[in-house]
């Protein structure tokens, strides 16, 4: 095997995986440990690679020809395709083990930061090493770092015990939200919840509009009711909408109460439609420009990094009020026309109102058939006095047209081809 003799694990996390041919079948996002009857340190038997769809597998480490911190090569393209599920004697290293508090010989408590496998001259890899940071208990000042041998370190067996989560969440933190939300998955309920109340609110936000409903619930019922609240703000009206519409009413009434008026007014509109409608699925905060603003302007505005693809596709024009429920609505303008035309052109002169808007009513089937006619990525919403009260993306359609546990690592049967093996998969 072409590869370093010593492998910190942490440092794994996210490298991509490829198959012979060079082609990408995955990424790591954990490595697998047998724990052993005698006292020998743990026998890492393999990795974790999570591959396109969010579906994580089990790779052997008798298939892999090389580790390094850019790559890991497999030495063959046969898979096996179904999803991983840990075996009772076996642990998750950056899962279990990341943060675990712990103590040093001589009893000094440290919080594991890493944790080295190696490979013995028969091939066998085992969980010899473990960084681990000394836990001062003086605010602001960072404890020394040591890398200790694995029988060395005491904890290591209290698996599920006395864990932070400053460690865990920096393996975790470049990952995007809806692969954050399916490593939150991968976790028991109490260790998720750990992790989700140690993200920041925005961060925790955009995760949590990745997750399947129950989740949301779970997690959002973890945190104190003022956090939950934050976090509610920092959410898109209609994310958080549909999370609070999975609560009883009374807890809807307190957590929107507790929520600026300004963030928690276009929720409450929102709450107010029926399931399935425009209404119930349309974003309250499109992107709204007056006539008399200039194509500069509104290229400027769908810049905005915290506007979706979708949302910032296109501009509405109306009268003001520039927010919903506003002014009365003229038409919309598309980037790509934004794209064609002088920056001091006013985009009054280039609305497009020939296709009749949503009303809040429009069932989802009508939604879908008439974007689709016309291939839209959005369509205003508007009210019977003509105002502009949301529109309803392409992402909006796809999130309510799926099957409701679509979010749900757990949910159905694998596609038939990908059961037990392929040959050549990529990525």
């Amino acid at each position: 095997m072409s590869t370093p003799t010593r492998v910190y694990i942490a440092r794994l996390a996210g490298v991509a995986v490829f198959d012979p041919n060079g082609d990408q079948v995955g990424r790591v996002r954990d490595a697998v440990a047998r724990i052993r009857a005698t006292q020998r340190p743990p026998e890492v038997v393999g990795l974790v690679a999570e591959m396109p769809m969010r579906r994580r597998i089990f790779l052997s480490i008798n298939r892999i020809t090389s580790i390094d911190s850019d790559a890991v090569v497999l030495g063959s393209g046969t898979l096996n395709l179904r999803r991983f599920e840990k075996r009772p004697n076996e642990l998750l290293v950056l899962q279990e083990l990341l943060d675990r508090r712990v103590r040093l010989e001589g009893g000094q408590p440290g919080a594991v930061v890493d944790v080295a496998m190696e490979c013995s001259r028969g091939g066998e890899w085992s969980l010899t090493r473990v960084a681990v940071r000394e836990q001062t208990g003086r605010l602001g000042r960072r404890g020394h770092l040591h890398q200790v041998e694995w029988d060395r370190v005491g904890g290591l067996s209290d698996v599920g015990e006395g864990r932070g989560t400053a460690n865990l969440l920096a393996v975790l933190e470049d990952m995007r939200p809806a692969d954050l939300a399916n490593a939150l998955q991968d976790l028991p309920d109490d260790r998720r919840n750990e992790v989700a109340a140690a993200l920041d609110d925005e961060r925790l936000a955009d995760v949590l509009s990745e997750l399947p409903e129950h989740d949301q619930v779970e997690i959002l019922a973890a945190l104190d009711r003022e956090r939950a609240a934050d976090v509610l703000e920092e959410m898109d009206p209609d994310d958080a909408a549909d999370l609070l519409n999975e609560l009883p009413p009374p807890e809807q009434d307190v957590l929107l109460d507790l929520m600026e008026p300004d963030e928690a007014d276009p929720v409450r509109q929102l709450l107010k439609y029926s399931a399935g409608t425009a209404g119930s699925v349309m974003t309250s905060e499109p992107v709204i420009l007056p006539p008399d603003a200039t194509v500069a302007e509104a290229l400027a505005r769908i810049r905005e990094p915290q506007l979706s693809p979708a949302v910032a596709a296109q501009v509405f024009v109306t009268r003001a009020p520039m927010t919903t429920p506003t002014g009365r609505y003229l038409g919309m303008v598309h980037f790509q026309r934004l794209l064609r035309d002088p920056p001091a052109d006013l985009l009054g002169g280039l609305v497009a109102n020939d296709i009749d808007p949503l009303r809040p009513g429009t069932p989802l089937p009508e939604i879908t058939r008439r974007m689709a006619t016309y291939d839209l990525v959005a369509m205003p919403v508007i009210d019977r006095n003509n105002r502009l009260v949301g529109a309803v993306t392409v992402d909006d359609v796809l999130d309510h047209s799926l099957p409701r546990d679509w979010r749900d690592r757990d949910a159905g049967p694998a596609p038939a081809a990908t059961q037990d093996t392929l040959d050549g998969a990529d990525g």
